[in-house]
């Protein structure tokens, strides 16, 4: 598998194409040019691309990448020292498949690497989904259609959410927004002052489809809605699409 790395340090590039010799085809470009240069003859597997270089950085790097069909679909890693998350999710925004901090850890790189090109190595990872009504019937079926892809929590007591939180990591919440004791409403704030929560998705699931309600959601920091009745193919779409790169954004929890 060819790799070309892009870093305008040159220690780096050699470093890495020696730690990397005995499993992959490690191509250095030690600039944007040189990388473009490089896919005029070549079409690279992935491309591991440093963010802070001088006169064209990795952001306009992967920005005129992506305008480019002939580049577009190419896996770009960051390897980068910057681990602000507003610097990554800046990356991955722009098209980036992931990131990797450095000073790196070889087995660390190495299995991103192959995560994107041997898909079928991947180890089984299911996104955590928690689904809060205080109607069991809608939280059975909210069981049956994700379960396949999801790893299901039910709550029917939403008072109860902290204690859930404490076992859990939700990668998505699924909220009703009336329930008796505490709403949808009140459980937005309870869920975001939580430290690995300020920006996991919160989908409202309501009766009440009008403009105040949504626009009363959203601005407690939901992303999303659903009206009930709840349509399975609609609730089945909106939660994946929200969970598209669910491992990436685990990942940032922690930064």
């Amino acid at each position: 598998m060819k790799i070309i790395y892009v870093d305008d340090v040159v220690y780096h590039l050699k470093t890495t194409k020696e730690r990397l010799k005995n499993y992959f085809d490690i191509i250095p470009a030690q600039s944007a040019d040189e990388l473009f240069e490089k896919l005029e003859t070549m079409t690279p597997d992935l491309i591991l691309l440093d963010i802070n270089m001088p006169e064209v950085d990795g952001y306009e790097t992967i920005k005129r990448m992506m305008e480019n069909e002939r580049y577009a679909k190419i896996p770009v890693i960051f390897l980068t020292a910057k681990a602000e998350r507003k610097a990554i999710l800046k990356g991955l925004e722009l098209g980036a498949v992931d990131f990797v901090i450095k000073p790196y850890e070889d087995n660390a790189l190495i299995e991103r690497i192959t995560y994107y090109l041997y898909p079928e190595t991947r180890p089984e990872s299911k996104p955590i989904v928690l689904a809060v009504d205080d109607s069991p019937s809608i939280l059975k079926a909210i069981n049956f259609l994700l379960n396949k892809d999801c790893v299901i929590y039910t709550l029917n007591e939403p008072d109860k959410i902290k204690s859930v939180l404490k076992i859990a990591s939700p990668d998505l919440f699924l909220l009703d927004c009336k329930m008796p004791v505490m709403s949808g409403f009140e459980l937005i704030p309870t869920i975001r002052d939580h430290k690995d929560h300020k920006e996991t998705p919160i989908i409202f699931l309501t009766s009440e489809a009008n403009f105040d309600t949504i626009a009363v959601a959203r601005s407690l920091g939901a992303c999303d809605f659903i009206v009930k009745p709840i349509d399975d193919e609609i609730l089945y779409n909106k939660v994946m699409a929200h969970l598209d790169g669910f491992e990436i954004k685990r990942r940032l929890r922690g930064l």
